[in-house]
C-alpha cells in the first residue's frame, strides 16, 4: 500500500505580500509527499502580477491543483476533502472579516470555513498596517474559531541579508504551523549566559 500525499490548500487574497503565497507554493512543490491546492482571488492575481511581474500560468504551474475562486462547489469546499491544513498568504482584511464571520461567499472563505468546522489547521498570514479595532476584533474572532493568526514579522535576531531571507522566515513559520519540514530559516539555538 502506498500512502496518500498530505494535501495543503494555499490561498492568495488581495493584500500586498503575494510573495508569501508564491514562496509557500514553491516550497510545497519541492516537498515530497505534499499535494498543494491553490485558489487565488481576483485582487490576489493582480498583486501577483504587480509585485512579482509573473503571469497567472507561472503561478498555477507551482501548484498541483488550481481551483477557481467562484467555484464554491470545488472539492476543497467540502468537509469530506481530507487535507492537513490551509494557509491564506497574504490574508487581506476583507478575507479575514469574511472568515471571522463565516461568510462563505467565495472558494477561499468557504474552504477556510470548512477547515474551521472540521477542526483542521487554518493559518492566516494577515497583512495590514496599522490595524484598526475592527481588524483586531476580527483577528480575535478568527482565533476563537480556531484559526492561527500568523502575520509576516521578520526576525532580525537572525540577521537577514536579503528580502528573500525575510520572506523565507515568515513562510517557515507558516510551514512549522502545518508541521511541514523545511530548511528555509535558521532556528534559534538559545543564548549561553556566562
Amino acid at each position: 500500500m502506498t500512502s496518500s500525499p498530505r494535501r495543503i490548500i494555499v490561498a492568495i487574497s488581495g493584500a500586498s505580500g503575494a510573495v508569501y503565497g508564491v514562496r509557500l507554493l514553491q516550497v510545497l512543490r519541492d516537498t515530497p509527499g505534499i499535494e498543494s491546492h491553490l485558489v487565488v482571488s481576483s485582487a490576489g492575481w493582480r498583486n501577483v502580477e504587480e509585485e512579482h511581474g509573473l503571469q497567472r500560468p507561472d503561478i498555477e504551474a507551482l501548484a498541483h491543483h488550481v481551483h477557481d475562486i467562484a467555484n464554491v462547489g470545488a472539492l476543497i469546499a467540502s468537509g469530506s476533502f481530507q487535507c492537513s491544513g490551509m494557509v491564506v498568504a497574504p490574508c487581506s482584511m476583507r478575507t479575514l472579516a469574511a472568515i471571522a464571520h463565516g461568510l462563505s461567499d467565495n472558494l477561499i472563505t468557504r474552504a477556510a470555513d470548512v477547515l474551521l468546522k472540521e477542526r483542521r489547521r487554518l493559518v492566516l498570514v494577515v497583512r495590514e498596517s496599522p490595524l484598526s479595532l475592527i481588524h483586531l476584533r476580527n483577528m480575535v474572532s478568527a482565533t476563537e474559531a480556531g484559526a492561527v493568526i500568523c502575520p509576516p514579522m521578520p526576525a532580525f535576531y537572525l540577521r537577514p541579508k536579503t528580502i528573500d531571507d525575510i520572506v523565507d522566515f515568515s513562510v517557515a513559520r507558516a510551514l512549522d504551523l502545518l508541521d511541514v519540514p523545511h530548511t528555509l530559516a535558521a532556528r534559534w539555538n538559545g543564548q549561553v549566559n556566562e
